[in-house]
């Protein structure tokens, strides 16, 4: 049913594209005729956007891996640097949930740990619609931040890291065996603001995976039985994308290493001090628009990274 929306959504997409372009073409001639700029320019400026709705489409078009159409997992984790770095990820967190909505995804909370001061330690979301981990599976990897702290009273300039780790939410089609035996569960107080519940009751869940050390979190719910199955979900859903990175880097060098929050492992740069400026460091897309890229304007990142996974996917691929 799922693969049925999704195709006819894109054999609307495709004729109401194409109406669209001889909409602006018939403007431009009319405009043209009637030597009325204006009319040319807001038809030229319809194209652009059209331009770009077409290369998103055909980029989608292209996102096949075996999970890319699943909702998607995102956990945002401050690095060292205390309420720096915790602020950091709770802009991040922003970030993504911007980018999300403004894509028509929906966002649920699913654990959201708070700074002392201010900003988060760790954050999980399940950002959900079609693609959304194809979407995003590019995000992995450490962000730097840098910028004039608003926490130093001498105004000094910061770099602060924080990490991102994208994973798939796994369906019932997809079987993830687990040995309970292998898997620690503990129960914590709830942590956060808001709910009588809150501190008051063990429903907070933890589950360790011994074998992998893979750990998961989940206190969204006052019920422990819900949280207990919503962890269990998340814990398959992180092994079954453990899976698919071994499987992904012997067959495309995947680029995606999780590895410490610190220097030398960033895959992006947002520096808002001394000037401007949000670069990928794989693709070296950047900009100068710092605010629109943290209020989750963030097509190009995730195309150009998506274009260059593929890209070397298919070299491998033909070298193999």
């Amino acid at each position: 049913m799922q693969e049925r929306t999704a195709l006819d959504d894109q054999l609307t997409a495709l004729s109401r594209i194409q109406q669209d372009l001889d909409d602006q073409a018939t403007m431009i001639e009319l405009g043209e005729a009637e030597k009325d700029q204006s009319v040319i320019a807001e038809a030229e400026e319809a194209l652009r956007k059209l331009k770009a709705e077409v290369a998103r489409r055909e980029l989608e078009a292209l996102l096949s891996g075996e999970a890319d159409a699943n909702n998607s997992y995102l956990e945002v984790h401050a690095g060292a640097g205390g309420t720096e770095s915790q602020d950091w990820a709770s802009m991040l967190l922003r970030m993504y949930t911007r980018w999300a909505e403004q894509h028509g995804f929906k966002v649920d909370y699913i654990e959201e740990t708070q700074g002392e001061e201010a900003g988060i330690k760790s954050a999980t979301v399940e950002i959900k619609g079609r693609n959304a981990y194809g979407w995003l599976k590019t995000e992995n990897g450490v962000h730097r931040l840098v910028r004039i702290s608003p926490f130093d009273s001498n105004a000094r300039r910061h770099t602060s890291f924080a990490s991102v780790n994208v994973y798939p939410v796994i369906d019932d089609a997809i079987k993830i065996d687990i040995n309970e035996a292998d898997v620690r569960v503990d129960t914590l107080r709830s942590g956060g603001a808001g709910g009588q519940h809150v501190n008051k009751t063990e429903s907070a869940i933890r589950l360790t995976h011994i074998p992998t050390n893979i750990v998961v979190f989940c206190q969204n719910d006052r019920s422990q039985h819900r949280n207990r199955a919503q962890a269990w979900q998340m814990l398959r859903a992180k092994l079954y994308e453990a899976e698919l990175k071994k499987r992904e880097e012997k067959a495309a060098a995947d680029q995606a290493a999780k590895t410490d929050i610190g220097w030398g492992h960033q895959i992006r740069s947002y520096v808002l001090q001394p000037y401007q400026m949000v670069k990928d460091l794989r693709t070296g897309v950047e900009t100068s628009n710092t605010g629109a890229v943290l209020d989750g304007d963030l097509d190009r990142f995730l195309a150009a990274a998506l274009a260059s996974r593929i890209e070397g996917s298919d070299a491998l691929a033909t070298k193999a």
